[in-house]
């Protein structure tokens, strides 16, 4: 462990009141001083005494933790996981808040990110401010929706026990269970079983088959140890030389449910993390485009092509749709998924570099879902020059799709709905989907 710089502040201690919440799952606030603090474990309006973590006298801002609760706020709830708290498992922000308040605060950021980076009020991106739960996820204070069906164990090097990485931090939390891991992720008993020489043990388990997988990632020089897991399972492995996946024992891929029909995720490949997100997403987008038959669709970030499935349903024989992908075996996964689609073509590539090579110069209507970073200028000015009559950004980070809707906002597109889910309870994370059309009818 390097030692800390003369001047820094880690361990300091402040008296201070609790303000805004923040991109990121944290509360800012100031020192008498004025230092900006983001802290963690807080309510807006709450006076606490946070903890320093990070930063030093020079800093622009210091990251910290709430460590006593001088003033709680009416949000405030007793976490009801064991592991959560200043320095213990960094998986969840927000176990201390009442579920209700989660949405809300999720609300706010997003509320936020969307005028200081959009210039956009809620109003005028067609959005009542609510971020809506899954379905089954309505639960009271102090119950805990169990959605994650993937979850990656950090293992601790010392011990060989499974956990997870505390926030900001190499160090591994160890569990005896994460109570927003699925059913099907929990009955594997990952958190019961030592794993030495592993890296890290991702466990999968799909919605709707019943399917469940387990990637090891060894560390150099290790052996895979004798997988016994308390229910059936496949093994896959992180190859050291060059980080591809490889099958062990078992099916390479889980099958996956949405939308009426099965997909196959191959390698550990993406797919939404709970349960009811991709039948989600997939209403609100098809709710959105309202695909017609025959019709020209773009599915950009496509991965196994799940809205590429459903667009393709609707447009019928007479439309097509095109996906794009970077991920080779997620192209694959696709390009299987959807074999019975004579008009739908998967291309493999980057969206900024296959786009411009198709030669499309008109479409009717695009569903982009870009990684975190989002699109990015030069891919929006490329999709506004197609003339689609709607497109649906899905979004899981709300700075980068105000970023981008500013963006498509100079091409010449209004924001004519955004509609904002809890498909990550207990976290900071939100997904959006924002629904787009000319801002001159007929352009």
């Amino acid at each position: 462990m390097q030692a800390e710089p003369k001047n820094s502040l880690v361990g300091q201690e402040y008296e201070v009141e609790v303000g805004p919440v923040a991109h990121g799952g944290h509360c800012v606030a100031r020192t008498e001083e004025g230092q900006v603090l983001f802290v963690r474990h807080a309510l807006p309006g709450e006076r606490v005494v946070a903890r320093v973590t990070e930063g030093d006298e020079s800093s622009r801002f210091l990251r910290a933790d709430a460590v006593t609760v001088l003033d709680a706020s009416k949000d405030r709830v007793q976490a009801p996981c064991p592991y959560a708290g200043p320095g213990r498992c960094g998986g969840c922000d927000w176990q201390h808040a009442k579920p209700g308040a989660q949405r809300r605060l999720k609300g706010e950021v997003i509320a936020e990110q969307l005028k200081r980076l959009a210039g956009l009020t809620p109003e005028e991106a067609g959005w009542d401010g609510t971020v809506m739960p899954a379905e089954g996820d309505k639960l009271p204070a102090g119950e805990v929706p169990s959605w994650r069906t993937r979850v990656q164990y950090a293992v601790d090097p010392e011990s060989g026990r499974a956990g997870l990485r505390r926030h900001r931090s190499h160090e591994v939390e160890p569990v005896d269970h994460c109570m927003i891991a699925a059913e099907g992720v929990s009955e594997l008993g990952i958190e019961q079983r030592e794993w030495a020489g592993m890296e890290s043990v991702e466990a999968i388990a799909a919605t709707g088959s019943g399917d469940r997988q387990v990637i090891l990632t060894p560390r150099p020089g290790a052996r895979l140890p004798l997988v016994e897991l308390d229910r059936p399972v496949s093994v896959l492995r992180v190859e050291e030389k060059d980080g591809g996946v490889h099958r062990v024992h078992g099916r390479p891929f889980v099958r996956e449910r949405a939308d009426g029909r099965t997909y196959r995720v191959g390698n550990g490949g993406f797919w939404q993390v709970h349960p009811k997100a991709a039948d989600t997403l997939v209403t609100a987008v098809m709710q959105g485009l309202l695909p017609r038959k025959g019709e020209m669709a773009l599915d950009l970030y496509c991965g196994v092509g799940l809205f590429a499935g459903a667009i393709a349903d609707r447009v019928g024989e007479e439309g097509a749709v095109l996906g794009i992908e970077s991920g080779k075996r997620a192209v694959e996964d696709a390009r299987h998924n959807l074999a019975a689609f004579d008009r739908v073509r998967i291309e493999q590539g980057k969206v900024e570099s296959i786009l411009p090579r198709t030669g499309i110069t008109e479409v009717d209507v695009i569903v982009l879902d870009p990684p975190r970073a989002g699109a990015g200028k030069q891919t929006v000015r490329h999709l506004t020059g197609l003339g689609a009559r709607r497109i649906a950004y899905v979004a899981c980070d709300p700075a980068a799709l105000a970023r981008d809707l500013g963006y498509f906002r100079e091409g010449g597109y209004k924001v004519r709905m955004l509609r904002a889910f809890d498909l990550f309870p207990m976290t900071h994370h939100v997904e959006c989907v924002a629904i787009l059309e000319p801002a001159v009818k007929g352009a």
